[in-house]
């Protein structure tokens, strides 16, 4: 798509490397951080692949990090760094004014802001409309590793998880780096190009965990952080399905919604109760059950001054196994998970657990992989079909790696593959 000649000469660009957001109005929201450059590499990729781009930006941004004429020759539009008597805010954000905002980068102080519910610069003042007018948002946070760890920074972006897309920063020397604009401009084709293929379904998802108990105070467990798991529940929200989320351990927070169980024979109990009482069209079971459980539990703190203790084990049911007795027509996505051995190997395991389980596929993941260690933020897994079939999805963020598998999902359920 070319722009017609008399408009701004920078949108000469918009469609000339595909027009996967043609037509698309996005709005552009710059915060204060020193990221703020790559606003501009930003708003170029999307007008080239067919968006007409809207910068917004605070005064003190604008005047000290990127100034808005730079913005407004990136775009050809005129840039909003403050609100007038013409109700910017307004006009980007209200019901159908625009296709979708992109904050990039995001600072911890406008993430803040956007839980609280202040709308005191322009870009917090669109954040709010957008919010209230269910226009899509994406955010790529930018700011120092240890900000981005600092566990109320994570709960303000675990509360918005679910209404909003996050792009993950890369952590690189001390900092959580934006991510790259053709990341960004991923997501937004994703959402702009039906990004909700699951609304109408249900999904139960597990997540987390297990741990079986020696003694009052003493478990068997394993090293889930439940990252993956959390990582699909949100991305299923955001593409419109129902999610129901039964959650063990992990050291990612979980929504209030989410049915918490402690041992393998509790989310077992909770699994059963959900496939018996609603029909789901999805079971995602990506939780780390325990595989053993202790023989006998002490219902009193064991004494360790003998020095020694024999501790006898007992297998724990499969859950994954009665998901298809149980719901015949769920579509059921096993997880597979080994350590330190060849890709060939991963994906024989993987087809065997299938057929074990009447699985619909596998997701096998190696967690003695540099970069997708257990408790990483990232993961390379390989989802196997029935048909021996194998999508190799390489290392990237939890979140990127939940959003690709849930859209193979979407693609089975809704028969666009031709496996149904």
């Amino acid at each position: 798509m070319r722009v017609k000649r008399g408009s701004h000469p920078s949108k000469d660009i918009v469609g000339s490397d595909g027009n996967e957001l043609g037509g698309k109005k996005i709005v552009l929201c710059i915060t204060g951080s020193v990221a703020a450059y790559r606003a501009i590499d930003l708003a170029r990729l999307l007008m080239r692949h067919g968006a007409d781009v809207h910068a917004v930006m605070t005064e003190s941004t604008a005047s000290t990090l990127l100034h808005l004429e730079m913005m407004k020759w990136a775009t050809g539009n005129d840039v909003v760094t403050k609100l007038t008597g013409n109700l910017e805010h307004v006009m980007l954000a209200d019901y159908g004014m625009s296709d979708l905002i992109i904050v990039y980068p995001c600072t911890a102080n406008t993430l803040g802001k956007m839980v609280a519910g202040i709308d005191d610069t322009p870009v917090t003042s669109v954040l709010s409309v957008a919010l209230g007018s269910k226009i899509p948002i994406i955010i790529a946070p930018a700011m120092h590793e240890a900000m981005y760890e600092n566990k109320f920074i994570r709960q303000n972006i675990d509360r918005l998880r679910g209404h909003i897309t996050f792009v993950e920063p890369t952590m690189e020397e001390g900092k959580a780096k934006v991510a790259e604009p053709r990341q960004v401009l991923d997501a937004a084709v994703a959402i702009l190009s039906g990004g909700r293929p699951l609304a109408g379904k249900r999904v139960l998802v597990t997540a987390g965990s297990t741990v079986e108990h020696i003694d009052p105070i003493r478990i068997v467990t394993n090293t889930s952080s439940g990252k993956m798991g959390i990582a699909i529940a949100h991305e299923a929200e955001r593409m419109g399905a129902d999610v129901t989320l039964v959650y063990g351990h992990g050291s990612e927070p979980a929504d209030e919604k989410a049915v918490r169980v402690n041992t393998s024979e509790e989310m077992y109990r909770a699994v059963i109760s959900e496939l018996s009482s609603k029909k789901y069209d999805i079971a995602i079971m990506a939780a780390a059950v325990a595989d053993f459980t202790p023989a006998r539990k002490s219902e009193k703190k064991l004494d360790t001054r003998a020095g020694r203790m024999e501790l006898s084990l007992v297998a724990t049911r499969k859950i994954i196994d009665e998901v298809k007795k149980r719901s015949k027509g769920t579509f059921l996505v096993a997880f597979k998970a080994d350590y330190d051995v060849p890709d060939s190997v991963l994906v024989e395991k993987a087809y065997k657990k299938l057929h074990e389980s009447d699985a619909d596929i596998v997701v096998a993941n190696d967690l003695g992989r540099k970069g997708s260690e257990a408790g990483s933020d990232k993961n390379q897994v390989f989802i196997v079909d029935k048909k021996k079939r194998v999508v190799h999805l390489r290392l990237e963020s939890k979140q990127a790696i939940a959003r690709k598998l849930l859209e193979l999902v979407a693609q089975s359920v809704n028969g666009k593959d031709g496996r149904k």
